[in-house]
């Protein structure tokens, strides 16, 4: 079953390619709808942006090449069995940010039901739909609702710490995947490039710092110069120009400022000295650090609120990521590290 899906995916991964590669290639003609849909997409969410829903179509591009899928795929026994009824709580902070359990369920050879967030609910239904004008058979398998997820086996869910109790309460009697809170972080030790410091600049700034990929949280050693970080950062101060972003920057300055919060500011994100791992958009928080060692014991007893890590170096037990990378996990790089076609092929 997974190869007779997996040959549409990688088809819909050139497809995709068309949208956002050279203008002067030639677009398959069922994306053409979505790429006249995404500023509609933009006005409906004030976080999305051309530029974010772009480099969230990139990333499915780099997800679906072709090696990428076949090596993925190649690791998994994945049994010919009747399919099973996956609901799947789709979250709206990032365009298209369901994709990868999208894609997950149907290579595992099940039904994805998908209940649609109101603030995206068009972008990952379009993708579908070229999906299917690749492989109409797969049209049984696909369901998307803006009701009440009904007659499931199992169920998949983002959400934040508080609506997960929400989620448990009225789905925890099925199989279940269920994600809470959890942001990057970033690891430096000083021998950082310009270039790595700019890639940072991605890390925390792609999606307005929505997504749980995004830096929140800086850790520095002892007597680092900050202007190194800013100097990095400065190539995004356009970010401003997002007047959502705006107005968290212009409330978190004032709020700080009227509790006489330390910050360190450039005009365009605010730097504060905190213990805590999520920090509000617009602002990003830093941590000193005497040693290697002592760290790695801080940010292990910290896990459950990691889901990655920006640094040159590995720590052991942590997924590290290159400078830049952060948002642009790999085929088999699973949210909070839950292998979730296993998951999927198991379910009974």
């Amino acid at each position: 079953m997974s190869k007779e899906v997996q040959q549409p995916f990688i088809a819909l991964g050139d497809i995709l390619n068309s949208l956002t590669s050279d203008a002067s290639k030639e677009i398959y003609e069922p994306a053409t709808r979505l790429k006249e849909y995404i500023p509609r997409a933009v006005h409906q969410n004030g976080w999305f942006d051309e530029a974010n829903v772009n480099r969230a179509i990139d990333g499915v591009v780099q997800m679906l090449a072709d090696s990428s899928v076949t090596d993925w795929i190649s690791k998994y026994d994945i049994p010919d069995n009747e399919p099973k009824r996956i609901g799947v709580l789709l979250a709206g902070n990032l365009p298209l940010v369901g994709f990868h359990d999208f894609l997950c369920v149907l290579l595992s050879g099940n039904t994805f039901v998908g209940k649609l967030s109101s603030k995206d609910d068009r972008l990952l239904p379009m993708v579908a739909d070229i999906l299917l004008d690749i492989e109409p058979g797969l049209a049984q398998r696909i369901e998307f609702t803006d009701g009440t997820l009904d007659n499931i086996d199992a169920i998949i869910a983002t959400g934040s710490d508080n609506t997960s109790r929400h989620i448990e309460y009225y789905f925890g009697k099925y199989p279940n995947i269920i994600r809470r809170n959890r942001n990057a972080i970033a690891v430096l030790d000083g021998s950082e490039t310009e270039e790595e410091l700019v890639g940072l600049g991605h890390d925390i700034f792609d999606y307005f710092g929505l997504g749980c990929r995004s830096v929140s949280k800086i850790y520095i050693p002892e007597s680092y110069d900050l202007d190194l970080v800013f100097k990095g950062l400065f190539p995004y101060q356009d970010v401003l120009t997002n007047k959502k972003y705006g107005n968290n920057y212009d409330y978190y300055k004032a709020i700080y400022l009227m509790g006489q919060t330390e910050l360190i500011e450039n005009g365009f994100i605010l730097l504060k000295e905190d213990q805590a791992i999520a920090s509000p958009v617009a602002v990003l928080h830093y941590e000193y650090y005497k040693n290697s060692d002592e760290l790695a014991k801080v940010l292990l007893a910290s896990e459950s609120k990691i889901q990655c890590v920006v640094a040159k170096n590995n720590i052991s037990g942590l997924r590290v990521v290159p400078f830049g990378q952060a948002q642009s996990p790999a085929i088999d790089d699973y949210a909070d590290g839950i292998d979730m076609l296993e998951f999927l092929i198991k379910l009974k």
